[in-house]
């Protein structure tokens, strides 16, 4: 579940603008700014490091990998080290795979009337200044701004997002989540390309043989 949670969230990070190095505006500025350029982003793909901090456990685990997304909805995260796992939405499905488990569990995305605020950004059809208030917090990266957006109504799954970006093209460096249970999951993005053309075909996911496939917790 750990490993889910930046997968939702993620699309938020894709806004930006452009901010002066020299004056910061205030958090309300710098969030319409950023949805104007979430508004203007197609497609992107990066490297990631993800880190998370247990919070009544106090566990920490480091991994890495590749992300691409596409708007709307489409998403694949390919973590390599230091276990193989890949996550895929193809906009309609959403493909969890563990290859050293041996299964797939499949579930639907959510529809708009059904999803929290982040799943709505993965569909590309939220809104940072409707859905959350914003404030300026340290940032996670040196040299960037960062906002921490409180969503305007309870979420079930986090308190809070941390954005990180940065201050002369607002391209995102780092994305934080802050669950219910006191831990924090961090994104930090290098080598993010934006507006790419990527093509639906690359976010096509195809079920491995001899692996269990579980939709709605049943196996297939």
């Amino acid at each position: 579940m750990v490993s889910r949670l930046p997968f939702f969230a993620l699309v938020l990070a894709l806004s930006g603008g452009l901010v002066s190095a020299q004056t910061r505006p205030s958090a309300e500025a710098l969030a319409r700014s950023l949805q104007q350029r979430y508004q203007g982003v197609r497609d992107f793909s990066a490297d990631f490091v993800h880190t998370y901090r247990g919070g009544a456990l106090r566990t920490q685990t480091k991994e890495q990998g590749t992300v691409s997304v596409k708007k709307p909805g489409r998403m694949r995260f390919i973590y390599m080290a230091p276990e193989k796992k890949e996550f895929v939405s193809d906009g309609v499905k959403v493909y969890s795979y563990i290859p050293l488990d041996r299964q797939v569990i499949v579930t639907p995305v959510p529809t708009e009337d059904q999803a929290t605020t982040p799943a709505l950004f993965l569909a590309g059809k939220g809104d940072i200044g409707r859905d959350f208030t914003a404030s300026y917090v340290e940032s996670p990266v040196p040299g960037t701004l960062a906002l921490k957006l409180i969503p305007r109504r309870e979420e079930p799954q986090y308190e809070y997002l941390v954005i990180a970006v940065d201050p002369a093209t607002l391209t995102w460096r780092a994305l934080t989540t802050r669950d219910r249970q006191g831990g924090e999951s961090t994104l930090i993005f290098t080598n993010l390309k934006e507006n790419l053309g990527l093509s639906d075909k690359e976010f096509a996911f195809r079920i491995p043989r001899g692996v269990d496939v579980i939709t709605d917790g049943t196996p297939n």
